[in-house]
């Protein structure tokens, strides 16, 4: 396996990985608090599953000469135009299941890019300013782990706020076993207030 290969590889499974734990955060809950906006810009948990089947269809499709083939079933730039949120948040027509259905079978088209193409192979970002559209799917790869493990992290803190569910992933929770999370929480607390109380006073 020559180096570039080994890159791909390493790079296509940290994005895999990342996409089943977005949509393993999402299981056990309702539509309604899969869609309740938890911040006071509207961040919700099903919103940041479309945004990124949008963002993966856009950066693995477009930017390397690719169409999605059913383009009714993405936010079109005319509701862009109109509704800068429209990725954001599911309609009344669109289900969970619809949503991460539709997810899951936009990585199979994204991974038949990145299966055909070299690392070095250049694309362009329609969006993005000239100086800066040409990339290579290596360049794309990182961009879109990047982006989608930040909204995982934002999904991992809304998650624990709706039910307390916390955790890496299925298989490895990450999370100390045997916290007395109440006696730490006020521990917490209490050096936050000593660290207030130091400030007001210089």
């Amino acid at each position: 396996m020559s180096r570039n290969d080994a890159m791909k590889t390493i790079l296509k499974r940290s994005l895999q990985a990342s996409r089943n734990d977005l949509l393993w955060k999402l299981e056990g809950l309702s539509e309604r608090d899969l869609r309740l906006p938890q911040t006071p810009t509207g961040f919700n948990l099903l919103g940041a599953v479309k945004h990124m089947a949008n963002v993966e269809v856009g950066y693995f499709g477009e930017t390397f000469g690719r169409s999605w083939p059913h383009p009714e079933e993405l936010v079109s730039p005319d509701q862009i135009a109109t509704d800068p949120q429209a990725d954001w948040y599911a309609t009344s027509a669109e289900s969970a299941e619809h949503i991460n259905g539709l997810y899951r079978r936009v990585w199979t088209f994204a991974d038949e890019t990145i299966d055909r193409l070299d690392l070095e192979a250049q694309g362009t970002v329609p969006h993005w300013p000239e100086e800066r559209a040409t990339v290579t799917l290596q360049q794309i790869m990182v961009h879109v782990i990047v982006d989608l493990t930040r909204h995982l992290g934002q999904v991992d803190i809304v998650r624990e706020g709706i039910d307390g569910q916390v955790g890496l992933n299925p298989k490895f929770s990450n999370i100390p076993d045997e916290v007395d999370w109440d006696a730490y929480l006020a521990s917490l607390r209490v050096l936050a207030e000593d660290s207030g109380s130091r400030s007001d006073t210089t």
